[in-house]
């Protein structure tokens, strides 16, 4: 039975269909759940002069991921469930596997939707394949099409 469920929410169509099977199985396994939003780190901008690092951007893109995390609360909250959130910042699986051990999450929980084409594939790669290698537990993966 599950104790601790981590949901890695993006607002994304299959984030929110990972959501939904989320809850059902908190509300199932009577499960605290967690959200977390992660937001990526910032490509630095080359310029002449060197690197150029602008915090406002940073900000901003933290600011919109605070947002896709209460969102993602605000659902499960009208549904009646219970859940704390948190936006976190680096890399996805890094931060994501980091997260579920410190917490010592019993399952983590992502969105996945199958990309066209090898090259899509290829370019973007896949969080839940490198989340399932680096995850100090199980790993519900949802998928949509």
């Amino acid at each position: 039975m599950y104790k601790r469920i981590l949901l890695a929410y993006d607002g994304s169509e299959s984030g929110q269909k990972a959501l939904l099977d989320c809850r059902e199985i908190a509300q199932w396994s009577g499960a605290a759940l967690t959200l977390i939003a992660v937001t990526p780190l910032q490509r630095q901008v080359v310029a002449a002069e060197g690197v150029i690092y602008e915090q406002g951007i940073a900000d901003q893109e933290r600011e919109r991921y605070r947002g896709i995390l209460n969102d993602g609360l605000r659902r499960l909250i009208e549904t009646g469930h219970e859940a704390s959130g948190e936006v976190l910042y680096g890399e996805t699986v890094d931060e994501i596997a980091r997260y579920a051990k410190q917490t010592d999450a019993d399952l983590i929980v992502v969105g996945h939707k199958h990309l066209e084409g090898w090259a899509a594939r290829w370019w973007r790669g896949s969080v839940s394949k490198s989340l399932i290698a680096q995850a100090p537990c199980s790993v519900l993966v949802v998928i949509t099409r």
